[in-house]
């Protein structure tokens, strides 16, 4: 891809598929069950709900380290010597990954790197928008390509909305009380990145077909998101009658096209049992 390779962590639930077509290099971040480490897509991310079911525990995540990102960046370079690496972030303030791959970094002067301030579906949505632009101008240098993954990044926009707060509890990123309390009256928080930051904005209460429109209506309004494309992120075993609300939703709000993805290790452990989130650009 014009001399110009992308890397970007798993978290950022690309599917095989899309990292494949545009030539992506994913990063393993890892999830820890109890005592045991695994790498975020080495497994089926229901193993997950199978360990909450057990244990009455969330597993535990953690970021990229140094190693993964040079054993990454060595591959593709050798691979092409004359490779240049542009390195996607996974937000920085949520994770170690960054700060682990600018130290892999040194020394390799081919690589460069932005903080893309979004999660999941949105550092997805950030790798692709990014990878069409070098495809269209093949001409560009490393520094063209960063210039670019920038203003792309500033316009990404990624929120989710658990199906119930029993993983934010187990988690311990939320009381059993408020929990408890959030089941008996069907009430569900939207989690918005906010200069790379996860923050609860507001709160939806009621049936989580209304929840899913209501939340895709103003989310798109808020950010005013273009609406040729919209990714959306999915835990596993997401319920076939809620996906064709989010697609009959989307289609009502005027999208062009709707990516949908399955989450990973990763935010499978944070999001829950249906949990689900979009992302999307703000217009220019």
């Amino acid at each position: 891809m014009a001399g110009i390779r992308i890397v970007a962590e798993t978290g950022s639930d690309l599917s095989p598929e899309l990292a494949g077509k545009y030539g992506i290099s994913l990063v393993p971040m890892h999830v820890t069950f109890g005592t045991v480490t695994k790498d975020d897509g080495s497994f089926d991310p229901r193993e997950i709900f199978d360990y909450y079911k057990r244990t009455g525990k969330t597993p535990t995540t953690s970021g990229s380290n140094t190693e993964d990102f040079a054993q990454v960046f060595d591959r593709i370079h050798a691979e092409d010597p004359e490779a240049k690496i542009l390195y996607l972030a996974y937000s920085a303030v949520t994770t170690v990954s960054y700060s682990s791959a600018m130290l892999a970094s040194e020394g390799r002067d081919y690589v460069a790197a932005i903080d893309t301030k979004v999660v999941t579906v949105g550092q997805a949505l950030v790798c692709v928008c990014v990878a069409e632009a070098i495809l269209a101008h093949p001409e560009w240098g490393l520094h063209e390509a960063k210039e670019e993954a920038e203003r792309i990044a500033a316009r990404a926009h990624v929120g989710f909305v658990p199906r119930n707060l029993d993983f934010l509890r187990a988690g311990g990123r939320c009381s059993n009380a408020k929990a408890l309390l959030g089941g008996m009256l069907h009430i569900v928080p939207l989690i918005d990145l906010l200069d790379g930051k996860l923050v609860a904005t507001k709160n939806y209460r009621g049936r989580f077909s209304k929840v899913i429109s209501r939340m895709m209506a103003e989310y798109t309004e808020q950010y005013h998101l273009a609406k040729d494309r919209l990714f959306v992120a999915l835990t596993p075993d997401f319920e076939p009658e809620m996906r064709a609300v989010i697609e009959d939703t989307a289609q009502a709000l005027g999208y062009q096209e709707v990516v949908c993805l399955p989450t990973g290790g990763v935010i499978t452990s944070h999001g829950g049992i249906g949990a689900f989130g979009i992302a999307g650009l703000s217009e220019d």
